[in-house]
């Protein structure tokens, strides 16, 4: 099996890579398409020059990597996706051949979290409308795409890790439940600049409290994504 989780940015997409990453039956790989990302864009992302060393940033040979033969000869193969990565340019005509999930946060979260992290975030950058798109293509496509919200995960992980497995036809691992600290030999390189809490745990954290209180261009943004972010919460398992 292999699944493209397709997330956002802040939003419990390591935290899931390091899920499946502790099964002994999954490889992972994380955010495949960043440097190719990052070289059709231009943008000036926090270590960039290192990620797109780091990466191929032809998007034909990602998708050879991603469809090719596992990493570490094992059976099933955990692709951490970012949506926001799948601009014009990055062929999207592989995903039907893949599991597709679509990891999912309340726009005020990952507003006030990004915005800590990235300076002046757009609507483009945190991949919500990129999300609807793609579960649109599936759609269309008659594939069955799932859609699970990092809120519940947190809520009460094994529940919702084993309705997850279920709903996409694996066997439920209780692995899945806590990982070694320190990160992940599979970690991209940004993970310097990014994974300081994940690296931290060795399990999902908590409940979330109450919404964060936003104003200015945050609460711009986390209104420009809620419509999109409603689509799929009423989609999720």
């Amino acid at each position: 099996m292999r699944i493209a989780m397709w997330s956002g940015p802040r939003n419990l997409s390591t935290a899931m890579m390091y899920s499946f990453g502790a099964r002994p039956d999954f490889a992972v790989v994380d955010e495949p398409f960043y440097a190719a990302y990052l070289a059709q864009t231009g943008l000036d992302h926090p270590m960039g020059d290192a990620i797109i060393a780091s990466q191929p940033t032809d998007p034909a040979q990602v998708v050879d990597q991603l469809l090719g033969p596992i990493p570490d000869g094992k059976p099933h193969f955990y692709q951490k996706h970012m949506s926001q990565h799948m601009i014009p340019g990055i062929p999207r005509d592989w995903i039907t051949d893949v599991v597709n999930v679509f990891l999912i946060r309340h726009p005020s979260r990952v507003a006030a979290s990004f915005s800590a992290k990235y300076e002046n975030p757009t609507l483009p950058e945190i991949g919500f409308t990129q999300q609807v798109d793609l579960y649109d293509q599936l759609n269309a496509a008659g594939a069955r795409p799932v859609v699970i919200d990092s809120h519940d995960i947190r809520e009460d992980p094994e529940t919702m890790l084993r309705r997850l497995c279920d709903v996409i036809g694996l066997e439920w691992d209780p692995a899945m439940l806590s990982w070694p600290a320190g990160g992940h030999k599979s970690d991209g390189v940004w993970a310097a600049h990014w994974y300081g809490s994940v690296h931290a745990s060795t399990g999902f954290a908590g409940p979330e409290g109450p919404l964060p209180d936003l104003d200015g261009p945050r609460a711009d943004l986390a209104r420009a994504a809620m419509p999109s972010y409603e689509v799929l919460r009423a989609l999720a398992i």
